[in-house]
Parts: C-alpha cells; structure tokens; sequence
C-alpha cells in the first residue's frame, strides 16, 4: 500500500511539473486576452526576475516589427557607448580668413534653433553660434561657414531660421587640423544623455532615438548607417547576455516597418535594465500608466485596475502595436513585452489592440500592500 502511495505520488509530482509555468502563475483572463484576434498572434513574454522563472510565453523569439519599443535598444547602447553623464558639445571658430569659420559638433541629437525649446528643455542653440560671427564684425551672411560633426537636418533648420541665407560647406576633420589660425569663438553643450535618454523615451522622439542609435555605433567603431546600428546592437546586447537572434534593424527609432527584433530580446532587456545602475535613466523615462508621457490617455476606460501600476515603452506603426516595460504585481515587478505585429492597419484596429493589452496586463496587476504604522 505504502508502495503503490508513493508510486501515485510521483506521478502527481510529475504532472505538476509538467504544466507549463504560465497555467500556474497567470490567470486564464490573461491568457484569453492574449489569445484575442485583436492581437492576432503576437509575440508575448513575462518573468519574474525575482525567481528567474517565464511566468507566460508566447510565439516570444519570433522576430517581429518592434515599432517604438526598439528605442529601448538603442538607449542602453548609447548609455554603453558613451555613459550617461556624457554632453555633446559644438562650437564656431574663426580662421585667419575673417571671411572663413568653422562650425565644428560632436552630432548633438538635440541641437536647436528655437530660444523657448531650448530653455524649456536646455537644449543647446545653434543660433547662438551664428550670432557669435557678428561679433568679429563680419557679416553671417556673407562668411562661408564650413562645418563636420552635425546633423544635415540641423544645417537645414539653421538655413530656414536664417533665411537661407548662410552659406555652409562641409568639411572633414582632417581639414580642420589644417586651418591655420583656428580660434574658438562660442561654443554650447547639450544636456547629459540621461535627459536626453529620459525624454527620448516618454515622448516616443523619433529623431532623437535614431540619433542616438547612429552616434552610439560610431563611438564604438562602427558606421553610422543600419549595418553600423546592427552591429552595434548586438555586441551591446551580447555583451549583456541578452538574447539577439533574428535581430535586423534599418532605424534606431523602430519607424521601419523592416525593423525585427524579438519579444525575448526586449524583455530579457528590461531585465538587465532593471538589474543594471547604469541603465537607470532608461527605467526613469518610461511612461506610468494612467499618469505620464505617451501612456498619459491609457488604462483609464480598458484596464483601469494596473493604471499608476504599469512602467513601459509604447509603439505603433501601421500593422504593429507594442507595448514592454515592467508591471507591479503585488511586492513584485514582473518584465514584460507584447509586440503584435498582425494588426489590421487601421487605427480602429490598433486601438482595440492597445485596449486589450491593457487589459491583459489589469488581470496581473496589484499595488504592493502598504503595512500600516504598528502593525
């Protein structure tokens, strides 16, 4: 008898064993509403990093279009290139030809030409630099303003705001050891990349997420082209431990609809960015539903119950809706990533998909309990 018990009782062991870790640790709302058609197979993944365990997985290393959720990627390969404290500086110099400047950058993603955003965010105006010619008694516009280490969009913005009427010419590095008579006039520094990084993330910046991603490959020797971006993020992400099979990307903003990358790669992502120190900056510019930045609108008609208790990078484009971060559950904070990259491309369709994402994460969601004093 006692024989024939503990016989039942590891083949009860083995069954528990057995069922897949998702039957036992989410609710079955959660996987219906993974399961929706509204979703149409997507690529889900949760754990647990406290027991390092897949809470629920689904289609998750199945390269997918990851929309705006790849910014998380190019961020923590910024952070890795640079450091988070690092500024990126321009400055104007004259020559010993008063009629001959040089405009020299570091590719400041955030270079401006308007007084209010600049002040609003402290982002470095290029203006100021143009003005500075004025104080050598020559005439901006009629100086040639050769210039290396900026954006073209940024030359462009310069030429609108002055009336096209500055004359730039571009120039290389090895051109400028040459000039003789170099003297620094005026010079601007952008913010730290954290705030820079901060921002990026909860407005969703499109431009500067790609700056950031093209600047980072160059900093760590490679092109600053997608072949260069790919590179780059994958060392970073192999130097991390994080899974990285499929990826391809054309952008570092997720606006290709060509951009692959997996559910797996972006959580176990999350993960080492809520492990790592130096990551922090792109944890702090995450979205809080209900509350802040593009998840400011969601969670409170579909979801209501995780509103103020999801942290997380949204994303669409046209057939893709996307949503990784961290949810609260209780004392806990489980990584997730959902990238549903069937959606009808229509917005009615892309906002059923958000609303129920939102709902799938509401069935897992749970404010941590607050112990009251002298309890």
């Amino acid at each position: 008898m006692r024989k024939f018990l503990a016989i039942q009782l590891v083949i009860a062991l083995s069954m528990i064993t057995a069922i897949p870790a998702n039957a036992l640790n989410v609710p079955k709302s959660f996987e219906e509403f993974a399961k929706s058609s509204a979703l149409a197979d997507p690529g889900i993944l949760v754990i647990d990093p406290i027991s390092q365990t897949e809470i629920f997985e689904s289609s998750a290393d199945i390269p997918r279009a990851p929309a705006s959720i790849l910014k998380l990627i190019s961020s923590v390969t910024a952070i890795r290139a640079f450091g988070q404290d690092r500024t990126f500086k321009t400055s104007i110099s004259t020559t010993s030809d008063p009629q001959r400047f040089i405009l020299l950058g570091e590719y400041d993603p955030w270079l401006t030409t308007s007084p209010s955003s600049a002040k609003k965010f402290q982002r470095a105006l290029s203006t100021k630099l143009i003005n500075a010619i004025s104080s050598t008694g020559a005439d901006p516009k009629a100086v040639t303003i050769e210039f290396n280490g900026l954006f073209t969009k940024d030359i462009e913005n310069l030429q609108t705001f002055y009336g096209k009427n500055l004359n730039f010419k571009r120039t290389t590095k090895a051109d400028v050891k040459n000039v003789s008579g170099l003297t620094p006039l005026a010079e601007v520094s952008s913010p730290p990349l954290n705030e820079i990084i901060e921002f990026t993330l909860l407005w969703s910046d499109n431009t500067l997420a790609d700056r950031l991603a093209r600047n980072a490959a160059d900093e760590l020797g490679f092109t600053r082209d997608s072949d260069g971006m790919n590179l780059a993020f994958q060392e970073t992400l192999q130097q991390l431990g994080v899974y990285s099979k499929g990826l391809d990307v054309k952008d570092g903003s997720g606006l290709s609809h060509d951009d692959r990358v997996s559910a797996r790669t972006i959580a176990e992502l999350l993960w080492k960015i809520r492990n790592e120190p130096e990551f922090y900056p792109v944890y702090a510019g995450l979205p809080v539903a209900g509350e802040s930045g593009t998840l400011k609108d969601r969670f409170k008609k579909s979801g209501k119950a995780a509103a103020g208790l999801v942290k997380a990078k949204t994303g669409w484009i046209n057939t893709s809706v996307t949503l990784a971060g961290y949810v609260e559950v209780g004392d806990n904070e489980y990584v997730f990533a959902v990238i549903a990259n069937k959606v009808t491309p229509t917005e009615k369709s892309r906002d059923l998909a958000r609303k129920t994402i939102d709902k799938m994460l509401a069935t897992v969601a749970k404010p941590a309990e607050v112990e009251l004093e002298g309890q």
